[in-house]
C-alpha cells in the first residue's frame, strides 16, 4: 500500500499489489470498511471516502500528514483481515449499508446471454444459476451516478466488452464486463454484455443516499 498526497486536503491509498496473495479488490474493500468504521467511531475526520478499482480516496482531511500516520498504523490490521474471510466480512458489516442485503429482481432476457454462455462454456440456464447463486458486493460506483460495480464472480469468468459500444443501453439493464457485474441506473451508451433488466430504481437525487447500491452493499439477484 502506498499513500499519495492529492492537493492540500486529500490522500490517495494505492492498493495496487504485485502478487496474488491479496487481491486488490479485497484490499480496497477492507480499507473502505475500516475507514468508514474509523470515521463513525470518531477516529478519522474525512469528508469523503471514495473507493475505486485499486484505490481509496480520502478527501476533506484537516491534517493529511497526521492522517497518513494513522493509515500506516492501521495497515497491519487491514491486511490481516483480508487473510481471514470471517474477519473481513465482519469488518465490512460495520456500517448499516454494508450489513443490508439488497435483493434485485431481474428479468434475464438480455441479448448477450448466448455470448456470455459461450465464453463461460455453459448453456444459458447455467449462466442464470451462476448469477442468481452469487453473493455480489458493490466494490465502488462510477461511470454514471449510481452505477454499481459488483464483485463476486470468479476471475476466470471475466468477459470482454463489446467491440462496438451500443449508442443507448436502457435504464435498469443488468450487464457484465471484465470481472464485474453492473446495473445501468439510467439510459446511456454502453459496451457491457447485457444479460437482463430490473425495475429497481438505482439513483434518486431526492433520496438519502441518492445511490441505492453504494460501496459495501451486499447484492443478490433474483430471477423474475
Amino acid at each position: 500500500m502506498r499513500i499519495r498526497p492529492v492537493g492540500a486536503h486529500a490522500l490517495l491509498l494505492d492498493c495496487t499489489t504485485t502478487t496474488d496473495d491479496v487481491p486488490e479488490v479485497d484490499l480496497v474493500e477492507a480499507w473502505r470498511a475500516e475507514l468508514w468504521r474509523r470515521r463513525e467511531q470518531g477516529d478519522l475526520v474525512a469528508v469523503e471516502i471514495v473507493p475505486a478499482a485499486s484505490t481509496v480516496l480520502l478527501d476533506g482531511l484537516p491534517d493529511p500528514t497526521a492522517t497518513a500516520e494513522q493509515l500506516t498504523r492501521w495497515a497491519g490490521n487491514v491486511v490481516a483481515a483480508t487473510h481471514r474471510p470471517a474477519a473481513a466480512d465482519a469488518l465490512a458489516r460495520t456500517t448499516d449499508r454494508a450489513a443490508t442485503e439488497v435483493v434485485v429482481p431481474v428479468c434475464f432476457d438480455g441479448p448477450d446471454l448466448p455470448t456470455v454462455a459461450e465464453h463461460w462454456n455453459v448453456d444459458v440456464p447455467a449462466v442464470l444459476r451462476r448469477l442468481t447463486g452469487t453473493r455480489f458486493r458493490v466494490a465502488f460506483c462510477g461511470f454514471a451516478p449510481g452505477f454499481p460495480y459488483l464483485t463476486g464472480l470468479p476471475a476466470e469468468l471475466a468477459l470482454p466488452r463489446l467491440a462496438t459500444p451500443r449508442p443507448r443501453v436502457p435504464a435498469g439493464s443488468v450487464a457484465l464486463a471484465g470481472p464485474y457485474a453492473g446495473i445501468y441506473p439510467g439510459a446511456s451508451p454502453g459496451g457491457w454484455q447485457l444479460v437482463g433488466r430490473t425495475e429497481l430504481v438505482l439513483f434518486d437525487v431526492h433520496a438519502d443516499p441518492p445511490a441505492r447500491l453504494g460501496p459495501g452493499t451486499s447484492v443478490r439477484m433474483v430471477a423474475t
